[in-house]
């Protein structure tokens, strides 16, 4: 699932009763005080929840099991079919382009097949239909590909294990040769430029991946002062067409696609909490050497459709 657009208090209901957790275990899950979840599910669609619990359900909701995704989307059906609910239903629609990879568990989502305006002269590309990652690799994917193949840690994992603030943070440090092995592992590939682009700007060629308007404040840029990375569902408002997130700030991202043949440089799409605003358009191009490696620098993956 790509998410909720925006977390009422009756959406979090739905999804306490999906995970089928009570008031206090579900309270420590997303990190608030008991007293809040009844009082969520006596306000409903009256109150908004506060961006950093819309972050926190984002996080549970991607993370949880199939069986708990699947209740959930039922609940909002059964809302969704007693009247209309325009957030429900663009949630159940997007559902539909969506499945988790079963290797890495990671939730991807459909892009179609069909041309869609590229680079910063717009011209028209097409490409074959394409899964992508929903969010970068985190810490906790990698951490899963580590232990099943021992291979080697980034360096900011304090003992090879990476810090457990860092959970939901995109995986950084890592050389194009890192990224490619997860892929090979995980059983799918680094996207093209080409894929990466379309994901985030989508088939109209959208300056942004939420429009046109250049708006810092939806993307983990320089200028929004963190100066670190963050969790990797925490910018909604910041989501391409095709639900995508961090396809602007938070990491640089490797892709497959070789500036010259044989001169092993790739290309790195989206900008990092380093960049300034003015390089995080998804149009724009930059490349590294292969076996570059920096603390904003991950990755996200693709497969055939």
């Amino acid at each position: 699932m790509t998410g909720v657009t925006r977390w009422t208090g009756r959406e979090a209901e739905l999804l306490r009763q999906a995970m089928r957790k009570k008031g206090k275990e579900f309270a420590d899950l997303v990190g608030v005080n008991p007293r809040q979840i009844p009082r969520w599910k006596r306000r409903g669609e009256t109150i908004v929840l506060e961006l950093g619990n819309q972050a926190a359900l984002d996080t549970l909701l991607a993370q949880a099991t199939p069986a708990v995704q699947q209740r959930f989307a039922a609940l909002l059906t059964e809302r969704a079919a007693a009247g209309h609910d325009e957030r429900a239903e663009e949630l159940l629609r997007a559902d539909a382009r969506t499945r988790r990879h079963p290797v890495d568990g990671k939730v991807m989502t459909l892009v179609e097949e069909g041309i869609y305006l590229s680079g910063p002269d717009n011209r028209s590309v097409w490409l074959e239909a394409y899964l992508i990652d929903v969010y970068p690799t985190t810490n906790a994917d990698y951490a899963r590909f580590v232990s099943d193949t021992d291979y080697g840690p980034p360096q900011h994992w304090p003992g090879g294990h990476y810090p457990v603030a860092l959970v939901t943070h995109p995986v950084v440090w890592v050389t194009w040769h890192d990224a490619m092995a997860y892929a090979h592992w995980a059983g799918k590939a680094l996207p093209s430029a080409w894929q990466w682009e379309k994901a985030a700007r989508g088939p109209h060629g959208r300056a942004y991946p939420w429009g046109n308007e250049p708006t810092a404040a939806k993307a983990n840029v320089a200028g929004a002062g963190i100066g670190a990375t963050t969790p990797v569902s925490r910018y909604q408002s910041g989501a391409s067409p095709y639900g995508v997130f961090d396809m602007c700030g938070n990491v640089w991202e490797w892709c497959s696609s070789e500036e010259e043949t044989g001169n092993g440089r790739y290309h790195l799409k989206g900008s990092a909490f380093t960049s300034p605003f003015t390089s995080a358009a998804p149009s724009l191009q930059n490349t590294a050497r292969a076996g570059m490696k920096d603390n904003d620098t991950g990755f996200r993956c693709v497969t055939a459709a």
